[in-house]
C-alpha cells in the first residue's frame, strides 16, 4: 500500500513540520527530530550512521518537492542532502517517540549535546 502526503506545513516560529497522509494519518515532526534523523548517506554512512548532534535550534528554510513520492529539506545549517520519502515520513511519524528515546540515549552513551554550538570571537593580545 502506497501512502501519500497531501499536505505539508512548515511552521518555521516553533520549528516543526506537519505532514498530512491521505490515509487520514498526520503527524507534527520538529526540525531537529528531521535533522539529527536525516536519510541522506552523509548521516547514514551506508548503516552506519552518525551521531548528529548541536541541533536543538535548527530550522528548515525550504521544502522542494521531490517527484511525486518525497521533499527534499533544507536546513539552516547547510544541510540539504536528504530525500523524505512519504513512507519514511510516515514511519517517523508513527515511531517518533521510540526513534527520539534511542537518539537521546545515544547522546548521553557518547556524551554529545543538543545545544547549539556558540559562536566564540577569540581577541589575542601580545
Amino acid at each position: 500500500m502506497s501512502v501519500k502526503a497531501t499536505a505539508i506545513k512548515l511552521k518555521r516560529q516553533s520549528r516543526i513540520l506537519e505532514v498530512s497522509f491521505d490515509n487520514n494519518e498526520q503527524y507534527s515532526l520538529s526540525c531537529e527530530f528531521l535533522r539529527v534523523n536525516s536519510p541522506s548517506a552523509e548521516v547514514q554512512q551506508h548503516g552506519n550512521p552518525i551521531l548528529v548532534t548541536h541541533k536543538k535550534m535548527v530550522n528548515i528554510t525550504k521544502v522542494e518537492p521531490v517527484g511525486h513520492y518525497a521533499v527534499k529539506l533544507v536546513f539552516d545549517d547547510g544541510h540539504d542532502s536528504g530525500i523524505y520519502s512519504w513512507e519514511l515520513l510516515l514511519d517517523m511519524g508513527r515511531n517518533q517517540a521510540e526513534i527520539w528515546q534511542r537518539y537521546l540515549a545515544r547522546l548521553r552513551a557518547e556524551k554529545g549535546s543538543r545545544e547549539p554550538l556558540i559562536d566564540i570571537v577569540a581577541k589575542y593580545t601580545p
